[in-house]
């Protein structure tokens, strides 16, 4: 509940700063378009990384590596794709996002096994890759920015559009949605709350946590793959330094603010995408309330702790405790009753 009212707040700032077209959509070019559908096709590749990065909390892990991983996928498939002689082809494009997803998933399975088989924690087993990943990123790409034609078939995945919504929209959309069905309406939602919740508990009642664990270091690195090539897309570029840069952070932010509990268990997918949106829309309305872009990262701390705060019942309970009433003291026993006794 709270997180939407702080969506609904950030809506309505907005509107009272530009107007009723902010909230309203409009077609250009046969595309879906306003600032608020452009918000959401921006915050497409966050999101991807959120619902993964959510399953992952809900094991009791983390993953900081999912930045780097953005970078690698999308290193992968620009570079393959220039390096071919036709980057118009329908098919090399195919090929290039499959490889790159294959080796994000690779990537993000090896977190799990380092974390589920190891023993090492998933800070430190993620952080090694954070820091490597961008490495193997520029070796992909020879310390170049590879830059893909206008022509080829992968920019359409940034910049094109299905019956008028952005598909950027429509694979996080679909990945929500499937997602949401595989945890909701299979056993593996309660195996996974139940693993987050006490993995001992969990092995020893029969359940495979390692499994478990392994699983959804490879559905985040997945989703860190996707959403790199979405970015790589767009730009029609891929930057190892720069791609992707500090969106773990970002990811993080959105699973909190959708109540989420770092400390595993209980998950909420739909809260992340609220979270998401409002990282989303808190961009937009730092400029266009007029203030400057330094102000970013502070407008998202002050968000982060209402929103922490609103949630805390403890803390709801100390603010509305001057406004409840004290139970009425009992009425004193008449004279008689007491000299009776």
């Amino acid at each position: 509940m709270w997180p939407v009212i702080i969506l609904v707040a950030l809506v309505a700032v907005n509107i009272a700063a530009t107007g009723i077209d902010f909230i309203v959509p409009s077609v250009h070019d046969g595309r879906l378009g306003g600032a608020f559908v452009n918000i959401l096709r921006r915050s497409a590749p966050l999101l991807l990384i959120s619902l993964g990065m959510t399953l992952v909390i809900a094991t009791k892990g983390i993953d900081l590596s999912v930045g780097a991983v953005y970078a690698i996928g999308a290193a992968i498939a620009c570079q393959m794709i220039i390096d071919a002689p036709d980057q118009t082809s329908a098919g090399l494009v195919a090929a290039a996002v499959a490889l790159a997803l294959a080796v994000t998933a690779v990537i993000g399975a090896w977190n799990g096994v380092m974390v589920a088989r190891f023993g090492i924690q998933p800070i430190v087993a993620t952080l090694i890759l954070m820091i490597a990943g961008r490495g193997i990123a520029q070796l992909v790409t020879g310390g170049q920015i590879p830059k893909v034609q206008d022509a080829s078939p992968f920019t359409g995945i940034g910049r094109g559009s299905l019956w008028t919504i952005p598909i950027p929209i429509w694979i996080a959309v679909l990945t929500l949605v499937a997602l949401a069905l595989l945890t909701r309406r299979t056993a593996l939602g309660m195996l996974l709350e139940s693993v987050g919740g006490n993995p001992e508990a969990s092995r020893l009642a029969g359940i495979r946590a390692k499994g478990i664990t392994v699983l959804v270091y490879l559905v985040c690195g997945l989703c860190a793959g996707l959403a790199g090539l979405i970015g790589a897309a767009n730009l029609g570029s891929a930057d190892a330094n720069n791609g992707g840069l500090w969106i773990e952070l970002d990811a993080i932010l959105a699973v909190v603010i959708g109540g989420t509990a770092l400390l595993g268990g209980r998950f909420f997918l739909l809260g992340t995408t609220i979270g998401v949106v409002i990282i989303g829309t808190l961009e937009d309305t730092i400029i266009n309330v007029g203030l400057s872009s330094q102000w970013q990262f502070t407008a998202k701390a002050i968000v982060v702790f209402a929103v922490a705060l609103l949630q805390s019942p403890e803390f709801r309970a100390w603010v509305l405790k001057p406004f409840k009433r004290r139970p009425a003291a009992p009425a004193p026993a008449p004279a008689e009753e007491v000299l009776a006794k």
